[in-house]
């Protein structure tokens, strides 16, 4: 049973045990470190993305967007909401700007894609940092990644199993209800333990609505990337991580989820900075 639904599963299950342990081991010490990670990673997912772009001739401007991600992560980890918003909108008026000298020629284009990669990754990832940033924000972060990832473990391993019907044959082919059910029964099942045990007046109620939002947000999050693929042409967006694809392929489900686990977290157990 080595291969299962197209992966090598000791090897799929050993990168993504090695990535939990890294966001672990982190984000309980030094979680500036966690934040430097997720810069890191994400500026090689920035990359396959342009990348992507490129292969249809659309131009985004690495330089500007890169520097954007690691000031809209430090402004909304030290400045909250408002340094998000600022740092975000700074960036995107200055890649608009930096794209101007190469002419008028495909220009609403490329500042489309380039508004897109800007929203996509640097705004999301400074919604982590939000996460972050309260005194309890490493247990945010922890129930954050752990409701997303057992979306994916559920979905798989019930999708490989027992899959019979298409969710979106024309987008991802391999997604079934099936496997749509078995993420939602793990996301539920998670998010009920960690948000009570973690979060001083979490409810086990709590923790199920937000394990029902993040099915819905984390799937939207794949479909969006096998959407993102299809058009672009390509299969996975790199070969970074062995049997998972390039950084971009696994951070799909997470980008889309963190400001539906920020809103929901900030309603029920508002965070004391």
């Amino acid at each position: 049973m080595t291969k299962r639904g197209g992966r090598n599963l000791p090897v799929a299950i050993g990168v993504g045990a090695g990535l939990g342990a890294l966001v672990l081991v982190t984000v309980y010490t030094v979680e500036q470190i966690f934040l430097a990670v997720m810069v890191l990673f994400l500026g090689i997912g920035l990359q396959e993305l342009t990348r992507g772009f490129a292969a249809r001739d659309i131009r985004v401007p690495l330089a500007p967007v890169g520097a954007g991600l690691v000031a809209t992560v430090v402004c909304a980890y030290l400045l909250g909401p408002a340094g998000l918003v600022g740092a975000f909108a700074l960036t995107v008026l200055v890649a608009l700007v930096w794209r101007m000298p190469a002419g008028a020629e495909g220009y609403v284009r490329d500042s489309t894609a380039t508004v897109f990669a800007v929203t996509y990754i640097a705004f999301m990832a400074g919604v982590v940092a939000l996460l972050l940033a309260p005194a309890d924000g490493a247990d945010r972060i922890v129930i954050f990644i752990a409701v997303t990832v057992f979306s994916d473990i559920g979905g798989f391993f019930a999708g490989a199993f027992l899959g019979r019907h298409k969710m979106a044959p024309t987008i991802s082919p391999k997604k079934t209800w099936e496997g749509f059910a078995g993420s939602a029964f793990s996301c539920m099942l998670v998010g009920a333990i960690l948000v009570p045990w973690l979060l001083d007046g979490g409810e086990v109620w709590q923790g199920v609505i937000v394990g029902a939002a993040v099915v819905c947000s984390a799937t939207l999050g794949d479909l969006i990337e096998s959407m993102l693929k299809r058009d672009l042409g390509i299969k996975d967006m790199g070969t970074l991580l062995p049997e998972h694809g390039g950084v971009m392929d696994r951070l799909d489900s997470l980008l889309a989820t963190a400001p539906v686990v920020w809103l929901l977290l900030e309603l029920f157990v508002p965070a004391v900075s």
